[in-house]
Order: C-alpha cells, then structure tokens, then sequence
C-alpha cells in the first residue's frame, strides 16, 4: 500500500499476554478496515493462562490499598489517552465521535468506581458468623484465581472495562476475549493495562473469535471461573458442560442494547463478589 509515493506501514494491533505485546504464535491476523488485527490461537491461550497463573499470587497479595491505587492509574491512562480511544471508536463505525467521547468518559468513570472498592469490599462482605461454642466464626471473601471474561461486541470500550475491572478488585488474575465486531480499542486499552503498574500476566488481551476461543477457555484446567456475555443458549451449555470438567464457576449474562450499558445497575459490588469464594475461619475464644 502506497500514500505519496512512499510505502506506508501498516498498523498491526497485537495481543496483550504477560504485560508484552506479541503476534499469534500462529502468525494468524484478521483484516479490518485494511489494519491487521492478531487473530489468537489454543497456543496463545495457553500461554496467557500460564501468565495469569504465575501473575495471580502477586496481584492478589498486594494490599487492597495498593490494588486500588494501581486500578485508579490505570484510569489516569485511559484519561490521558482519551482521544485515542474516542478515534478507535469512531474508525470501528458502531459510533459518532460524540458518542465516543461519551462512552469513553462512562468507561473512565466505571474504572474510577471499581477502583474505589478495593480497599473498601471486605469491609462489607465479610461477616463474623453466630456458633455454639466457645469459638470465633469468620467468612472473608478472597480472589477466586484465573478468571477468563468473553467481552461484549458492544459497546466495545465500556463492555470491556465493565468485565474485567469488576473481576480486578479482589485479586483475581484476568485472560479476556475482546469483542469481535472492531476490537482496536480493546487494543488500546490493553495498552492502558501495560502502563498502569499493573504486574504482567495479571491482566491478558486476545482478540480472535469466541466460537474458537470460548471452548479452549472454559476447557482450561488452570481456569477457575468463565464469564461471557451475549452467547446464544446453545453455546453457554457447551461452554458449561466443559466447565463443569473442573468444577469451573460459569456466569453467562445477556448483552442488553447499548443505553442499558451506560446505567449504574453495572456500578454494582455484585459483581466484584460474583469471582470471589467465601473463606470460613474458626478461632477459639480468649486466646
């Protein structure tokens, strides 16, 4: 391709495994408005979950505080590259640019609102437990593990942030599927997570297609829980019975019309405690 006499370099939108940008190890890539987007492979998801895994313990033994501060900054980044991802929006054709700037602002602030809860979550969701005896019965929420999300089509921003940011708070370690109508932005944004202070692998970006993906995912015996949004019904009970091999935890919501997304029934503390497991603790009395 040429532009003024002189070649012009095509942009190629990578994925985003263990905190570096890389091509499908398959060397696979979909054309979308004449730039190449890398199309991830069973390889790639191997090696995200691999990278999760090992990035799990440390993102989740950082203090809740320091997690808070980490998702606030990676809000900072998505503020500074607000543009960006607007123009991303824009090129992919679902939206105006007013709409952009729109759902670019929604998604700051929904990553500004997850962030809020880090150090604030346990607080509410732990409880001290009534026993007969002379004991102390605590339950505490903690990170369920390696999380891997099917993000939404659209909108392609906020759907992306409202998946994984909820999943973040609590420790877990994330391997998300982008949307497969334009994932650039999701690209972008994974570009926001490298620049966040985020540890590599705590966080991993493909972009490829569900139908492929999806399987491979909820088929990972490293996988502890599998989120997906706007399946049709056939495939969330093949995604389900495949989980079900490891007792994965499956959450499988509709994906509603786009007005729906930007409404505070997604700023939800739910959703925070949907990818934690509850963890009992006795202690005799007076000691």
């Amino acid at each position: 391709m040429k532009s003024n006499g002189r070649v012009a370099i095509r942009k190629m939108y990578k994925l985003y495994i263990n905190g570096a940008f890389a091509r499908s190890e398959s060397g696979r890539s979909d054309q979308i408005d004449g730039e190449n987007v890398a199309h991830a492979s069973r390889k790639d998801v191997r090696d995200a979950v691999v990278a999760a895994r090992a990035a799990h313990a440390k993102w989740a033994a950082q203090t809740p505080a320091l997690r808070g501060l980490v998702l606030y900054r990676l809000a900072e980044m998505m503020e500074a590259r607000k543009a960006e991802l607007a123009e991303q929006l824009v090129i992919g054709g679902t939206v105006k640019e007013a709409e952009a700037k729109r759902e670019v602002a929604a998604a700051i602030d929904r990553a500004v609102w997850y962030a809020g809860w880090c150090d604030k979550y346990l607080a509410l969701a732990s409880t001290r437990n009534p026993v007969a005896g002379p004991h102390f019965n605590f339950s505490t929420p903690e990170p369920t593990g390696v999380v891997a999300l099917l993000a939404p089509d659209e909108p392609a921003l906020l759907g992306l942030v409202t998946a994984v940011l909820p999943v973040l708070v609590s420790g877990n370690a994330v391997v998300v599927v982008a949307g497969e109508r334009d994932p650039r932005s999701a690209v972008v944004f994974a570009e926001c997570l490298a620049t966040s202070d985020l540890p590599g692998g705590a966080a991993n970006l493909l972009t490829g297609t569900r139908a492929e993906l999806g399987p491979v995912l909820a088929g990972h015996m490293d996988v502890n829980a599998l989120g997906a949004f706007g399946l049709d019904r056939e495939a969330e009970k093949r995604l389900g019975e495949l989980g079900a091999e490891n007792v994965k935890r499956t959450r499988f919501e509709d994906a509603p019309a786009r007005e729906a997304w930007f409404a505070g029934a997604y700023d939800d503390l739910e959703r925070v405690l949907a990818y934690t497991e509850l963890k009992t603790i006795w202690h005799p009395a007076g000691i």
